[in-house]
């Protein structure tokens, strides 16, 4: 239920804090069951993970680092939001052994025709580039065929115009679906993980963007949108009253994710997360107060006027680092 609720919340916040969002070959998000492993690259740490989730009907069930599962009320809260640990040798070889359970369990939701998300890379880092891909997808599919499980594995490919700027523009790929008549499973392990992640880096690479970072020029052509000359004018007013009524909102969901959080990696997610839980908070709490002070039923437009003008704003500013 919680799962379910907080996804329709995501699927309607997210055009706030993206501006344009491309899917090439939709197809593969429509289905509705699995089983089905996505292995996907990993530049922009959980925020990866919701895009993807909402893109489907069904729950995803995504891996996540297996340190964030330390604290007990935190495991139960991730659990909660359909998220296993995994375990990398860097969080303890002792921990390595719970891998185990974690791909029983991706089993199980495959027998049940569900879907696992999967981080292929194993880091989160922001840059667009294809890093070396661990192992832990080529043994979770390996063992699900081995198991007789007919997995499909879809490689889906992330890239986004910023890691920096709020209001981006996405271009999510599907890559061509690994099935178990690709890969010879019953060869040796080592050279069946081996196939398995060369077949998967080939079908990644094709669609995971390689651009330095100091390429504007290349940025600029590969993600800039052009806007209409029209819905600039329409949206002029709004866009800057979004500005104006926003900023003290996004400056004060930056100073203290800076705060809570010092990891790397994670400066575009963190900030859109705490808005995820405050934003909403905020428009019901002032709402709510311009109601007992006008005693106008109308004050409640707000929760639908304010998110407006904060996509008119995101639509309209600049879209490059």
């Amino acid at each position: 239920m919680l799962y379910s609720f907080v996804k329709v919340f995501a699927r309607l916040a997210l055009p706030l804090y993206c501006r344009d969002i491309e899917v090439l070959k939709k197809e593969i998000s429509k289905y509705r069951n699995g089983p089905l492993l996505l292995a996907a690259n990993h530049p922009n740490s959980f925020l990866d993970a919701i895009i993807l989730c909402t893109l489907f009907n069904g729950t995803v069930y995504s891996l996540a680092r297996g340190d964030a599962f330390k604290n007990k009320l935190a495991a139960k809260i991730l659990y909660l939001f359909k998220m296993f640990p995994v375990y990398r040798v860097s969080e303890g070889v002792e921990n390595m052994e719970e891998n185990y359970t974690t791909f029983n369990l991706c089993k199980n939701v495959f027998k049940q025709n569900g879907i696992v998300l999967i981080f292929s890379e194993g880091l989160c880092i922001n840059e667009w580039h294809l890093r070396p891909l661990k192992k832990g997808t080529a043994r979770l599919a390996i063992s699900s065929w081995e198991d007789g499980i007919d997995l499909k594995v879809v490689p889906v490919a992330i890239n986004y115009s910023s890691f920096k700027k709020f209001g981006k523009n996405i271009k999510l790929i599907f890559g061509d679906i690994i099935s178990k008549e690709d890969i010879d499973y019953h060869d040796s392990h080592g050279n069946a993980i081996r196939t398995f992640n060369e077949t998967l880096k080939n079908r990644l690479s094709k669609h995971v963007f390689e651009i330095d970072s100091n390429d504007k020029t290349a940025l600029r052509e590969t993600f800039y949108v052009k806007q209409p000359l029209i819905k600039k004018i329409l949206l002029f007013i709004p866009a800057a009253a979004g500005l104006i009524i926003h900023a003290p909102v996004f400056f004060f969901a930056k100073w203290i994710t800076d705060i809570l959080i010092k990891e790397d990696g994670h400066a575009d997610s963190k900030i859109i997360g705490f808005l995820f839980v405050l934003y909403p908070v905020l428009l019901l709490l002032l709402s709510v107060i311009i109601f007992f002070v006008t005693q106008n039923w109308f004050s409640f437009l707000l929760i639908l006027l304010l998110p407006f003008t904060a996509w008119s704003y995101v639509q309209l500013k600049k879209q490059l680092d």
